[in-house]
């Protein structure tokens, strides 16, 4: 199919398109339910909102403005017939470009791909399809889901990177083009960019979601999660997404949690929060973010205690790095054959560290996820959830890094779930996320305690007239 991408001021942005796109995703949700509005409207807004912004912003991959107002007129009619319809019914969800869909291109942010159009849906495009949701389009990803930056901007401010590697995904929900996306996280490529973007990013317990049709880089690792504007938005995308598929071994025989039900549920009784003294990595926060984490453990009173990682996981962000280089190395062998001298240089670096990794040192690798894990359970019975920061500040200004992913890559390589929230903004206007993590396997609690959470802090603001 041809990408013909909305062309700037081919669509203005009127004052009923910007009122639905203030909408959070479970208001419109409702509204198409009820016929108040329907699916063609959201589409002209959010086309509207893409011309205005992506002149700019550069969220996009691949997008054709007759293709997304065709099928949100078959999603219209088939609500009219009065049949059952999915709980994404309606909704404009982008996809990360490393997510095969049949018959639109994916081409995993590499020339080498550059007009590869997959035969078949991935496993989790198939699931959003048979939920009814509209799929805007491909958002940008960096070179194979890795370091080398993609054309994305910061949409708080351009002039600064919106992260990697699920850039496009996250500039995209973060300049209100689109309420839904989804990414990937092998290090820290869904909770960064949320942060950076001052978006709601959701990277749930691996193994929950299936990969079958994504770009493989490092199995062991590789996450898939979600991005939206509120805690609710991500539960109701990410509760689509769960569940088990036989091609992904990862993925877990059990039925798929209450996501959504729980995250809007109110707290037995008010969450415990452990707050992490020594962020992973050799990177400290800086003065905001420190500042930000300070007021926030003084807000929680009572609620929160203070916790110490012990030495054990000062070796995590290198182990994860081993597995990762590791498993790239194999992965993306196809293209070293293919097109060695169109990569950049910080992939083929990684991928010739992964080449001199022995095998002994990876094979133990892997044994490090249950032995962090069973130290973070101890944590983890005394406590909801853990917080520490999403980054170690805002977003560096200039578009040649995607940031660091040091607060990340532990959690990661744990498979623990992990919800980053816009909670503050630091001294030079740009936001800061607040990285939220619960026990491997309990995202549902994860996600009611990051909501209880966030609900909190904003009343406070509110009140203060901080907000």
């Amino acid at each position: 199919m041809e990408n013909r991408a909305v062309q700037p001021g081919a669509a203005k942005l009127s004052r009923s398109d910007a009122a639905l796109l203030s909408l959070d995703v479970l208001t419109l949700r409702d509204r198409l339910a009820s016929g108040a509005v329907r699916t063609v409207e959201i589409a002209r807004a959010c086309l509207a909102q893409i011309a205005l912004r992506e002149p700019q912003v550069q969220a996009w991959a691949w997008l054709d403005e007759d293709h997304i107002l065709a099928e949100a007129a078959r999603l219209d009619a088939l609500r009219a017939t009065g049949r059952p319809v999915g709980p994404l019914h309606g909704l404009p969800v982008g996809l990360k470009d490393i997510i095969d869909t049949a018959r639109i291109p994916t081409e995993n942010g590499t020339t080498i791909d550059k007009g590869r159009v997959p035969t078949e849906d991935a496993a989790i495009v198939r699931q959003i399809k048979a939920a009814g949701a509209l799929i805007m389009g491909k958002t940008v990803t960096t070179e194979l889901a890795y370091l080398a930056p993609g054309k994305t901007r910061n949409p708080v401010n351009p002039a600064h990177t919106p992260g990697g590697s699920s850039q496009g995904s996250a500039a995209a929900v973060g300049a209100a083009m689109v309420p839904l996306a989804i990414g990937t996280q092998t290090g820290g490529s869904v909770i960064r960019p949320a942060a950076y973007c001052g978006i709601v990013g959701f990277k749930p317990s691996f193994g929950t979601i299936p990969r079958t049709g994504v770009l493989t880089q490092s199995p062991t690792l590789d996450t898939v999660g979600v991005f939206a504007g509120s805690v609710e938005g991500a539960a109701l995308l990410a509760e689509v997404l769960f569940g088990h598929d036989p091609q992904d071994g990862a993925t877990a025989l059990a039925a798929p949690p209450r996501l959504l039900a729980t995250a809007r549920a109110a707290p037995p009784v008010k969450p415990m929060i452990a707050v992490l003294a020594n962020p992973p990595g050799p990177v400290s926060p800086d003065e905001d973010m420190k500042l930000a984490i300070d007021e926030l453990t003084e807000f929680l009173g009572e609620q929160a205690f203070t916790i110490t990682l012990p030495p054990l996981f000062d070796q995590a962000a290198a182990v994860r790095e081993r597995i990762n280089h590791a498993e790239m190395a194999k992965n993306y062998y196809g293209y070293e054959r293919r097109g060695w001298d169109a990569l950049s240089e910080v992939t083929r670096s990684a991928m010739t560290a992964g080449q001199d990794i022995p095998a002994r040192d990876y094979i133990s690798a892997l044994d490090w996820r249950d032995i962090l894990n069973s130290a973070l359970d101890e944590i983890f019975d005394r406590c909801d959830a853990i917080v520490t920061p999403a980054t170690p500040g805002t977003a560096p200004e200039g578009l040649a890094s995607t940031g660091s992913a040091i607060f990340n890559g532990l959690w990661t390589l744990c498979g623990t779930p992990a919800v980053t929230l816009p909670l503050f903004q630091a001294t030079n206007g740009l936001p800061m996320g607040v990285q939220i993590i619960g026990r491997r396997g309990d995202d549902a609690r994860l996600l009611r305690t990051a909501r209880w959470l966030f609900a909190e802090v904003m009343q406070s603001q509110e009140e203060t007239g901080n907000g």
